[in-house]
């Protein structure tokens, strides 16, 4: 069974600076692309950063300049360096693996509990 764990989320002021992980335990067929999202009360989810198995990178406008998305070398694990951090950037940050289902072949999609992401102004 796939298992997605974030962790480094937590309290920090404004410049200052959080990395998140995302350990995945389980195997994923295929992964096609890794990513963070966040949603802040009352908002919808919104996309952070995704990263494909290639190494193709693809960043919210909001925080392009400022994270920085990378995995290690088997994928297991996928960061999120995040410099610069504005209160606006206050959120729980959900990370997410998508791959393919073995037997159908079907797009299947993975998601962590979250980790809160509090910026202080």
């Amino acid at each position: 069974q796939v298992q997605l764990v974030e962790s480094g989320g937590g309290l920090v002021q404004a410049g200052g600076s959080l990395r998140l992980s995302c350990a995945r335990s389980g195997g994923i067929w295929r992964i096609t692309t890794m990513g963070w999202f966040r949603q802040a009360p009352g908002k919808q989810r919104d996309l952070v950063a995704t990263i494909t198995s290639g190494g193709s990178t693809n960043y919210a406008d909001s925080v392009k300049g400022r994270f920085t998305i990378s995995t290690d070398n088997g994928k297991s694990t996928v960061y999120l360096q995040m410099n610069s951090l504005k209160p606006e950037d206050t959120a729980n940050y959900y990370c997410t693996v998508s791959g393919s289902n073995y037997y159908s072949g079907q797009k299947v999609d993975y998601w962590g509990q979250g980790t809160q992401v509090t910026v202080s102004s």
